[in-house]
């Protein structure tokens, strides 16, 4: 239940990331600065779908890699899709050597994600 719990709090915060950069950010960000913070808002909904797979699969009982999976997607959420945030909104420029970290973290979680449809048993 944590990784659906977890998936509707990123939804939400997606879209309101969204609606935020779409509105109110519009007319104070350059183009570029905009476009970081709408790609952070778009990677978090779709990692927090992946999330919600991992409900399903977790009923399946595949616990290992699944864990393995909602660990990796939450903390690439939270370096990738944060250090896009925090970056756009004029956060040091050395915050964007925390974004590949975070992006190896998400393919992390894919990685299990793909074990744990494949097996269906702990990884």
């Amino acid at each position: 239940m944590i990784w659906l719990r977890i998936a509707a709090v990123n939804g939400f915060l997606a879209v309101t990331a969204g609606a935020f950069g779409a509105h109110a950010l519009k007319a104070r960000l350059t183009p570029e600065l905009l476009a970081n913070f709408e790609t952070a808002a778009r990677y978090q909904m779709y990692h927090a779908l992946a999330l919600a797979a991992l409900f399903v699969l977790g009923a399946r009982g595949a616990s290992r890699a699944v864990e393995v999976a909602g660990w990796g997607f939450t903390l690439g959420i939270v370096l990738f899709c944060g250090s896009l945030y925090a970056y756009s909104l004029g956060g040091p420029k050395g915050l964007v050597m925390v974004t590949p970290i975070g992006g190896a973290t998400l393919l992390v979680g894919w990685f299990a994600l793909l074990i744990a449809a494949c097996t269906g048993k702990s990884a």
